[in-house]
């Protein structure tokens, strides 16, 4: 039996889709869909409701906190599966999703196997927040948002299959985070000797935000609950979360000491390597893909937003959770 557990909220635009590309698995293996609803107004349950009709495969409960976390939990705990699959409204797995990841968990001693996940996007905006988000520049080259070639163990990943076990001896969601839930579990299983692998033949697409608006929110709220994380795990998974909090932070005293005193050079020796970097990374996605020039042009701003928001977030919460560098009790 596999488990796919979806934690979901006004989904209305993408929720039929994601669970066609479920019902189109080309293996034939019992499954269940738990769909973990946070008050949705926009339709989406109404949606949920007619398919029912025709797929008792499909379980809908209610999650009355709204956050990721506990509907997680919730379904979890609702769940019947050997394979433990959590799937975002705005994701969509290619037909052999589920063979490639028996495949993977026979063959790999891995607790959690997934891929790469390719992110699909309309508008210019939105087009150009995917290439700001599968860039090194733009998000220091996570592994699941890049093209691999062969498979290999990671720290973190995106619709990961996990052997149920993995979740009864470690726990579920950290109920505390309301964002980088998944982050700290596989920070959580990675500190405790259990294994993630990333494997290319496991494929899936994502959706993102398609608005700068909902870019800035989302980032930071990322860097804000990956200071809990930090703290809960008493340590970093990646470097990669630490420089945005830096680079605000350094912009800041740039900035201040421009203002204070009229010198100019600290904030000119982080300004320009920036400016640089952001602009030969700029090029290089304009070489890889030209048919794309605008949403392609507009890269430094979307790469700007995406490292201040995050940047900003971190230094935030680092502030805000000042008093709980000794509270490391995951809440489940």
């Amino acid at each position: 039996m596999i488990s796919f557990i979806l934690p979901i909220r006004n989904e209305k635009s993408f929720i039929n889709k994601t669970l066609q590309s479920i019902f189109s698995q080309t293996i034939d293996e019992d499954f269940e869909i738990i769909v973990a609803d946070g008050n949705s107004s926009d339709g989406t349950r109404e949606i949920l409701k007619n398919l029912q009709i025709n797929n008792p495969n499909i379980i809908l409960i209610d999650n009355p906190e709204k956050i990721v976390s506990t509907g997680f939990n919730r379904a979890l705990n609702e769940s019947k599966g050997d394979i433990i699959i959590r799937v975002d409204g705005h994701c969509e797995i290619a037909p052999d999703y589920i063979q490639k990841c028996l495949e993977c968990l026979e063959k790999i001693n891995a607790d959690c196997v997934g891929g790469s996940t390719d992110h699909v996007a309309s508008g210019l905006v939105g087009k150009s927040i995917k290439q700001a988000q599968s860039s090194f520049f733009g998000v220091g080259g996570v592994s699941f948002r890049k093209n691999i070639e062969k498979g290999q163990f990671v720290d973190t990943l995106a619709f990961g299959a996990y052997k149920r076990e993995a979740f009864d001896q470690l726990g579920g969601y950290d109920e505390e985070l309301v964002r980088n839930q998944d982050d700290e579990f596989n920070f959580r299983l990675i500190q405790n000797g259990w294994k993630i692998w990333l494997d290319p033949s496991i494929k899936s697409t994502y959706t993102p935000r398609n608005s700068f608006t909902g870019l800035f929110k989302q980032y930071f709220q990322y860097g804000f609950y990956k200071i809990r994380v930090m703290q809960k795990r008493r340590g970093i998974a990646s470097w990669r979360h630490v420089v945005p909090g830096l680079f605000v932070l350094t912009l800041f005293f740039g900035l201040s000491i421009f203002l204070f005193t009229g010198n100019s050079i600290p904030i000119l020796s982080l300004c320009i390597p920036y400016l640089s970097f952001s602009l030969f990374a700029t090029i290089f996605e304009l070489i890889k893909t030209p048919s794309n020039l605008i949403s392609v042009m507009m890269l430094p701003v979307t790469f700007l937003i995406l490292h201040i928001s995050y940047g900003l977030g971190f230094l935030m919460g680092f502030i805000y959770f000042l008093h709980k560098w000794g509270d490391i009790k995951t809440k489940d």
